[in-house]
């Protein structure tokens, strides 16, 4: 069992009129099997968050702390903090062209693990997770995300997830652009790993409709950079009712 703990973080990016800060002191606690969502309108740091966690250079961190543990993930480069456990699923995931799902899927799983799995066994794992994902055998050829639907590359997100197994997966808008079937899937994916393994999800969505298939022990309501009010699953179900106008109100 883990916890990744936020403390008073602070993020800015840079911008033609300078730094611009975005974040305004987060805090916020994720452990082991819990599923916490972010909510929040346009501009209000939800990806922001997400991308300073992964270590995204563009996102510069001016305060604050981001623990696993109690070790401070911050100090770690992208690849280090992927094998201490923090996997992030993008909301535009980008195109590899000449790198093989494969090929892909097995490098990313020798990293993480130290070593290269056998082949014989990571082939029929690999086969087998992707049958539960519903993708066909041919999909392992083709290069990572070239020419792939909105649903076929939130699938192979999922897909990596589910081979990785990560400490806290941090999934940035993974119902964007899926229509009802792929939600579905993509959702089942993340109730499978959330029952099979200790995984804590950070979920960032706009709309309650995911929420419907993944229920989320926490949701956080996000307005300027910052957590601004908190609650269990009905607090998603009053939001998408409502609205933001009470908090941006606040603001």
């Amino acid at each position: 069992m883990s916890t990744l703990e936020i403390k008073n973080l602070h993020v800015q990016v840079e911008t033609a009129e300078g730094p611009k800060q975005i974040l305004r002191g987060v805090d916020l606690v994720i452990n082991s099997k819990e599923i916490h969502a972010i909510m929040g309108p346009n501009g209000s740091g939800k990806s922001t968050l997400a991308y300073a966690l992964a270590g995204h250079p563009k996102y510069e961190v001016t305060e604050g702390e981001a623990l696993i543990d109690g070790a401070n993930i911050l100090d770690l480069t992208v690849d280090e903090r992927a094998r201490a456990g923090i996997f992030l699923a993008m909301q535009y995931p980008v195109e590899v062209p000449g790198v093989s799902v494969a090929n892909f899927l097995r490098t990313a799983k020798t990293a993480i693990a130290g070593q290269a799995p056998n082949v014989r066994a990571w082939v029929k794992e690999t086969k087998a997770a992707m049958e539960r994902m519903r993708m066909e055998e041919g999909f392992a050829s083709r290069d990572v995300n070239v020419g792939f639907s909105g649903g076929e590359k939130k699938r192979h997100e999922i897909l990596q997830m589910e081979l990785l197994r990560p400490r806290f997966a941090i999934l940035d808008e993974t119902d964007s652009g899926l229509d009802i079937d792929a939600l579905r899937i993509v959702s089942e994916g993340v109730n499978r790993i959330h029952e099979e393994s200790n995984t804590g999800f950070l979920l960032i969505t706009h709309y309650n409709r995911i929420l419907s298939y993944i229920k989320p022990d926490f949701v956080h309501v996000f307005v300027d950079g910052k957590i601004v009010e908190q609650g269990g699953p009905d607090l998603a179900v009053r939001l998408e009712e409502e609205g933001y106008d009470r908090f941006l109100a606040q603001v």
